[in-house]
């Protein structure tokens, strides 16, 4: 019976498509729901030059979609021409085609549209006397007729769908149809804050946007949260420029839903980038968590194709790895500001302004005695007498009781105003430091914040090939199996580069006589045990290249101070100067915070004072 099924016999003749049945076959391609109609037909506003475009949506657009905008407009005999297939006035030879620099270019939007629903497309071309009128149902077309448009072209689409009813059932819920016609709206205004955007359903306006330069686009349509804990990035290099804004770590998502990446004006979702993005997002983010950005990348028009996909979001690159690497670099370069994670911060703290009736917030630190600072809360520890020097010099390197260490409370009187992480009040469960700046109070978790300096100091001795060692009074002996046996004799100079003598001591023993001295404290056998798991994990010669930084953190994370440690005032104070110097700073090496803020008016309300 099988067999029978799929006999020469039993298959039809090879027949030409009806073209009715054709064009309903691309609409699938490009028209996969109303708003791959929508974003059809609002690049086609962006590349008619318009300043001015709106947005009437009935049912998700199931029902109605018209745009409207104040373009160049198209002239009568050319309206023809703008419902056909593959009729175009943006590309002309294969030539254009490889750098295109429009958003549509392919000349199937409209004719897509029209196989697949009722639609009307008016327009006024500038010096004519009055705009122009045709419309198609199911790919048969009127004839141009007279019609009243003061400007620019309006474009209605009926009916999406409805003689293909088969197709009509895969349509969701009018809401989840709005937000995706929503989110194709949002890309388009955010890659031209230029033009002025209105969007309205069933009749009520729900957004409304003035032209505006980058930052307040970006603002009006991320919101105030996302711009306030984000930094604007502006690099460029050759043919290339990248700009935009990229969130904080801290303010990550669980899903994707939240990054926009365009490429000359077009939204793209492209592996080459996302993985970029991705490696810059590594050191800072936290397992499964997502970065928030919009970004933008400009660059030669013959560099990129996008004659890929449909729908143009897929697009290659002639240097990809060029690409990959300035990518990489400007986002892990901007990722790298202290004064990120200080925004971010303040950001996921909430409003800080105070309700009506609260008192104002405190006076400034500069004006406080340093008794009046140091009081400590009730089940805060005592701070201890005696320095801690060795603990000191080793993450500083530096004696606490010289003239030159760090900033302690005595002389806050001296400063106008406190440093951003403020000045150390005490230690919480020997697990959090608590501090006071001009804002509020600061916990800061020791260990990790301890852990990211660590790290990222480690990366800058290992790049400039710096990383000293210090050799142990009494060498460390430990029981090792025979892999470990095995990587200590294959990657001696990998160990050595990365400050480590270890050698075999008997067939079944190691021993450690030298550390890289910003762990000379660590536990030396967890810490060997570890290093040599890694190197065996990566391979010799990813240790030191592809998977350095994986490495390079397991060791911060030995060396790092743990809980239950005592630090004296000057230690905290000084580890907190070191945050705000240090990059990447607002996380440890697994991507978690290393501080928060509260401010004095959000104690206030906490409180309820002034209620």
């Amino acid at each position: 019976m099988v067999a029978h099924l799929f006999s020469p016999s039993s298959m039809n003749a090879i027949k030409l498509l009806p073209d009715l049945l054709i064009s309903q076959i691309s609409a699938g391609e490009v028209i996969g729901r109303p708003a791959s109609a929508l974003k059809e037909m609002l690049e086609n506003s962006v590349d008619a030059k318009a300043t001015e475009i709106t947005v009437q949506l009935f049912q998700g657009g199931t029902r109605l979609i018209r745009v409207a905008d104040n373009g160049i407009g198209i002239s009568r005999d050319d309206l023809p021409l703008a419902l056909a297939r593959h009729a175009t006035s943006k590309i002309n030879t294969l030539e254009d085609l490889q750098k295109v620099a429009s958003l549509g270019f392919r000349g199937e939007a409209l004719a897509s549209i029209a196989a697949v629903s009722r639609l009307m497309l008016a327009s006024r071309k500038a010096g004519e006397k009055h705009a122009w009128r045709m419309e198609a149902k199911g790919g048969h077309l009127s004839q141009p007729e007279p019609a009243a448009l003061v400007s620019g072209t309006s474009v209605e689409m009926h009916d999406l769908y409805f003689n293909t009813p088969a197709r009509r059932k895969f349509l969701k819920t009018e809401a989840t149809e709005f937000a995706h016609c929503e989110e194709a709206f949002k890309r388009i205004a955010l890659s031209r804050p230029d033009i002025g955007f209105t969007l309205q359903h069933n009749g009520a306006v729900r957004r409304h946007l003035r032209s505006a330069d980058a930052r307040l686009r970006i603002t009006a349509i991320l919101g105030d949260e996302f711009s306030q804990a984000s930094v604007f990035v502006d690099e460029q290099a050759a043919d290339l420029r990248l700009w935009g804004a990229a969130a904080s770590p801290l303010y990550s998502r669980s899903s994707r839903d939240a990054q926009y990446f365009f490429v000359n004006g077009r939204f793209v979702r492209d592996k080459l980038i996302a993985h970029a993005l991705r490696e810059a997002y590594r050191d800072v983010l936290h397992l499964d968590r997502q970065p928030v950005f919009a970004l933008f990348l400009e660059m030669n028009a013959e560099g990129v194709d996008v004659n890929v996909h449909p729908t143009k979001t897929e697009v290659q690159f002639r240097d990809s790895r060029a690409l990959h690497q300035f990518i990489f670099h400007s986002i892990n370069k901007a990722l790298a500001s202290p004064q990120l994670a200080s925004a971010a911060s303040m950001s996921t703290a909430g409003n800080t302004e105070s309700e009506p009736g609260t008192p104002k917030a405190a006076a400034p630190l500069s004006t406080y005695s340093r008794q009046s600072v140091m009081p400590l809360m009730p089940f805060a520890r005592p701070l201890g007498v005696a320095q801690s020097h060795a603990f000191y010099q080793t993450l500083f390197g530096n004696d606490p009781e010289s003239p030159d260490a760090s900033i302690v409370p005595a002389i806050i009187e001296e400063k106008q105003e406190a440093p951003p992480l403020g000045f150390a009040l005490g230690q919480l469960l020997g697990i959090y430091i608590l501090s006071q700046n001009d804002r509020g109070l600061v916990i800061v978790d020791m260990h990790a914040a301890h852990e990211r300096i660590l790290y990222e100091k480690l990366k800058s001795a290992l790049d400039h090939h710096r990383l000293s060692t210090q050799p142990l009074l009494i060498p460390a002996t430990f029981q090792a199996d025979s892999l470990d046996i095995a990587t200590v004799e294959e990657n001696s100079a990998v160990l050595r580069e990365l400050g480590f003598e270890i050698s075999v001591f008997s067939p079944t023993m190691l021993v450690v006589r030298a550390t890289p001295i910003p762990l000379k404290d660590a536990d030396v056998v967890k810490l060997a045990h570890d290093v040599l798991r890694d190197i065996r994990e990566f391979g010799a010669s990813q240790a030191l290249t592809g998977r350095r930084n994986e490495l390079l953190s397991t060791m911060a994370c030995h060396g790092a101070a743990r809980a239950n440690r005592m630090l004296t005032v000057p230690e905290m104070n000084a580890l907190l100067r070191e945050m705000e110097t240090t990059e990447r700073s607002g996380q440890c090496n697994h991507g978690r915070p290393t501080w928060f803020e509260i401010s004095l008016a959000d104690l206030d309300r906490m409180f309820m004072r002034g209620r």
